[in-house]
């Protein structure tokens, strides 16, 4: 994988929905060592005007993979693509 690969998380605080992806996502052995980086769509503009009735929206390395659940086929997908 790239050097500086990353999730992207667009949430917000006591979404469940999120969490349950943020949980989903660490079983994933394929994904395990990529850092992640949590934005709450609340505090951004941009953001909320452009995700925040997706949340949870996932990205890896600023491609959209997934939102509202985690799709493990999508996430395959994805890392295979940026590997």
């Amino acid at each position: 994988m790239r050097s500086g690969l990353r999730f992207t998380l667009y949430s917000r605080p006591g979404c469940s929905l999120c969490e349950e992806m943020l949980e989903e996502l660490a079983a994933v052995p394929a994904a395990r060592g990529i850092a992640m980086q949590i934005i709450d769509v609340d505090r951004d503009s941009d953001a909320r005007e452009r995700y925040g009735h997706k949340i949870p929206v996932l990205l890896l390395g600023g491609d959209l993979v997934c939102h509202g659940r985690l799709d493990i086929s999508e996430l395959h997908k994805a890392l295979a693509y940026h590997r």
